[in-house]
């Protein structure tokens, strides 16, 4: 497998495949694993990851890469095989979240910082050992009609490019994410005030980039698209995808080799369609997904913690790869959810 960041880069991007977010931290988990009324423990993370992974004909054809949390990288399957080689032998390519999460940011009421800088590179060296060939760093940007403030946006952009050069000096693709909050609070913001400030932010974290001398070839991008907040909703599939790709063309270099949105607060099917209108644009990077509550949610649901479901939630989750890989070539139609 080569071993340069720009092959790995468009691996993870090409083909209309992309990448499924499956490093949900403890405490997020434990929150899906909730509403099945499945207790978290580390048997029953496993035994949920392992049904996703496993899942062949999705792992193979649609996804190009998994994100994984700490615990899930060095984790083994019930047979003793590690995640990371299940991974492999389906040809994708294992990641790890490298960020300790948004912690509330000091004098900036509202707003937060993305903390795990600090022994990274350690970090960064072992993660590349157990198998992990390319990384993600969430830096969390609030809407509301007065925030962001300048002063957040900047720390987090530095906070990422920073991040982005550790990963490209352990031969590791850093993933990108600034991510500003569809669903945050109050979640009012109409979509020019999403585009406004998606803009400004990916603007910042281009420089932040540039100084911090990351390769622009050697990374991939995960924004949000532009949509109006959660509690706000009225933009139609075509207005999202409009807008998105006005603001992405204004702000990324076409030297980025591929753009992985997140699904932020959208439903399931939402993601899948705005991510097809925005195949619709003539484009200068490729453009795909790197979904998780979209991949997973009703896969999770037809597990529902029981073994003898774990075909059903294959299927489930083979539907929603196969779905937004369509999306990803600008092929989705809405009739081929009904079908299903």
């Amino acid at each position: 497998m080569s071993e340069r960041l720009e092959d790995i880069a468009v691996k993870m991007v090409a083909g209309g495949r992309g990448l499924l977010a499956a490093d949900e931290s403890t405490s997020t988990i434990k929150k899906r694993f909730d509403t099945i009324n499945l207790e978290s423990t580390e048997t029953s993370r496993r035994d949920y990851r392992e049904m996703l992974f496993r899942s062949d004909e999705a792992m193979k054809k649609y996804i190009s890469g998994v994100i994984l949390y700490e615990e899930t990288l060095f984790q083994k399957a019930a047979d003793g095989t590690s995640f990371v080689d299940i991974i492999k032998a389906a040809g994708s390519i294992p990641g790890i979240k490298v960020d300790i999460g948004a912690k509330p940011m000091a004098k900036f009421p509202g707003e937060t910082i993305t903390e795990g800088l600090d022994g990274l590179a350690d970090r960064l060296a072992r993660y590349y050992e157990a198998g992990a060939r390319f990384a993600k760093w969430r830096g969390v940007i609030a809407i509301s009609q007065t925030l962001p403030t300048r002063g957040s946006v900047r720390a987090n952009a530095q906070a990422l490019a920073r991040y982005a050069a550790l990963c490209q000096e352990a031969k590791i693709v850093p993933i990108v994410e600034p991510e500003c909050l569809m669903d945050g609070k109050p979640g009012d913001h109409d979509i020019d005030r999403c585009a406004e400030v998606t803009e400004s932010t990916l603007r910042i974290v281009f420089e932040e980039l540039a100084d911090a001398r990351v390769s622009l070839e050697g990374m991939i991008l995960k924004p949000n698209m532009v949509i109006d907040g959660k509690n706000a909703r009225k933009a139609s599939v075509a207005e999202v995808a409009e807008r998105t790709v006005q603001v992405l063309k204004h702000t990324v270099p076409s030297a980025v080799p591929g753009i992985a949105f997140l699904s932020g607060g959208q439903t399931t099917e939402e993601a899948t369609a705005h991510l097809s209108a925005i195949n619709g644009f003539d484009l200068p990077w490729l453009v795909t997904f790197s979904y998780g509550r979209a991949l997973q949610d009703s896969a999770l649901k037809a597990w529902n913690g029981k073994q003898e479901n774990v075909a059903a939630g294959q299927r489930e989750f083979t539907h929603r790869a196969e779905m937004n890989s369509l999306a990803a070539k600008g092929n989705w139609k809405a009739e081929l959810e009904k079908a299903a």
